[in-house]
Parts: C-alpha cells; structure tokens; sequence
C-alpha cells in the first residue's frame, strides 16, 4: 500500500518521469503541421497564463493547506507535467494530493481538497458552456446542466455521508466559491485562446464566437477521460472545427498542434520545478 507513496517520493521516479515526458514531447513534434508561429505563440500566452496561474489560483481559492500562491504554481506545474504523461489526469491529481499531505493535511483530506477543486472547476464548466449555449445543440446544453447537477449532488453526498473527509479543514466561504468559479470560467477561456491561435496558424481562422461554441461542447466531452492530444475532447473539437467549415486535414493539425504546443510550457515549467527539487535535494549532500 505504501508503493506509490514511495514512487511519488522517489527523486529517481521524478527524474524518469520527466525523461520520459521529454521523449514523447519529441515523438509528437512528428505530427506538427506547418504552420505560421506567430499565431500559434500568441495563442500560448493565455494558455499558459491559464494553466500556470489562474488553475493555481483557483485551487488556493478553496484551500486549508495555508501555502502562499508560489507553492500553488509550482506544485500545479508539476502535476501538469505529470498529467500529460497519464490518461485522466491521475498522476496529477496524485502529485497533489501527495504534496498536500506534506503539508500536513491527512490523507482523506487532501484527497477531498483535490475532489473540491475538481468540483468547482465542473461549476465552472458548467457556466462556460451556458454561456456559449447559443452555439451549442440542446444535447450539449442539457449535458451542461447534468454537470451542474452532479456538482451539487456530490457535495450533497459527500457532506451527509462522509463528513470526516471534510473534518479537518475549514469550509471555503461562499465567496471564495464563487471566486473559484469565476476563475475556472477564466481558464476555460484561456484554452480557447490557444485553438483561436492554432486555427490561425494552419491558415483556417474561425470567427471567435463560433469557436467558443464549439469548445464548450467540446469540454463537455472531455469529461470522459482519455490519452492527452487523442481523447474525446481532441475529437469533439475536430468535429466542430470541420461543422465550422475547416477542411479535416487542417482541423486534425490544428487540433494536433494545440496538443504539442502544451508540452511546452509543460516541460519548460512543470520540469524546471522538478529539477529545481531534484537539485535543492542533491546541493545539501555535496556540500
């Protein structure tokens, strides 16, 4: 049982890891389209604002660790870089939850800090996908509302029948809630930023409003885990790229340059923390 908290302490594990994730950043550079870099770039920055600061922000939003915003960005970094390599995003909820209870926290409660920063983060997906629900079929629309009701439910659930995963750590107030939402409402549109830029740079630009639609019923498939760059998100947004008018060809290169671009802030973030661990770890024993 003690295994993966092992592994998840192990520098070796950490350091493998971000090997491996190197080579599967370079495998994928294969599947590149040519492109026009500017657009592309442009579409990183609001990416990378959203991945590595406003999700950080969110998650502090609701938090009982007491850790200043630094310690957010880094440890989020490095479970983003950890959640490419892993369908679902496992490894890095885990990550978090490990660096959690280093905190302090116990274990049921870190788990259930992870588990509310998910649920706000669907009641933010919730509101962004109401509120492109112009663009979007009453399917779509109706599964955004099924969203919401499951974000209620479990935390009806959770609070009747397991209160003492949620004993150790104050309840976040009603604003820091809605903060949370409004800034996972952010981060939604921050990923949308990128396949503006990404549609651009294959030379088939989509009008703004219409890509939104399509992202929010994109999301919302999203929910079904899958393998970064090939889940059912990545084939929902080629399909509404090409109801757009793409052609497939440019759409799956739009789509397949929106998943390599992520491993670029991914590796020069998320590994730059690690390493920086990996070297605080090593510094102290050769002095």
């Amino acid at each position: 049982m003690d295994l993966p908290r092992r592994a998840a302490q192990s520098p070796w594990v950490r350091t493998i890891g971000l090997g491996v994730a190197v080579v599967v950043a370079a495998l994928s550079l294969e599947h590149i389209p040519r492109a026009s870099a500017l657009p592309a770039a442009l579409g990183l920055i609001p990416f990378i604002l959203g991945k590595y600061l406003v999700a950080p922000l969110r998650w502090r939003q609701i938090s009982a660790a007491g850790k200043p915003v630094r310690w957010h960005v880094r440890v989020q970094a490095e479970a983003e870089l950890l959640g490419l390599l892993v369908p679902g995003r496992a490894a890095a909820d885990l990550w978090r939850a490990h660096e959690l209870h280093k905190t302090g926290l116990e274990r049921p409660a870190a788990w259930a800090e992870i588990g509310l920063d998910r649920l706000v983060g669907a009641a933010g997906l919730t509101v962004f996908v109401l509120a492109t629900g112009a663009a979007l079929p009453m399917r779509v629309m109706l599964a955004g509302l099924g969203v919401g009701l499951l974000v209620l439910v479990t935390a009806f659930v959770l609070a009747r029948r397991r209160p003492a995963l949620l004993a150790q750590r104050p309840r976040p107030s009603r604003m820091r809630l809605v903060r949370g939402v409004l800034l996972a409402v952010a981060y939604q549109l921050s990923f949308a930023g990128l396949l503006v830029g990404t549609t651009d740079a294959v030379g088939h630009p989509v009008p703004a409003l219409a890509l939104l639609g399509v992202f929010g019923a994109s999301q919302v498939a999203g929910l079904v885990p899958g393998v970064h760059g090939a889940g059912p998100r990545e084939g929902a947004l080629v399909v509404g790229l090409v109801s757009l008018g793409v052609p497939w060809a440019s759409a799956l290169g739009a789509i397949s340059l929106t998943a390599v671009l992520a491993w670029v802030p991914a590796l020069l973030i998320g590994g730059t923390c690690m390493l920086a661990r990996r070297f605080r770890r090593v510094v102290p024993h050769l002095a």
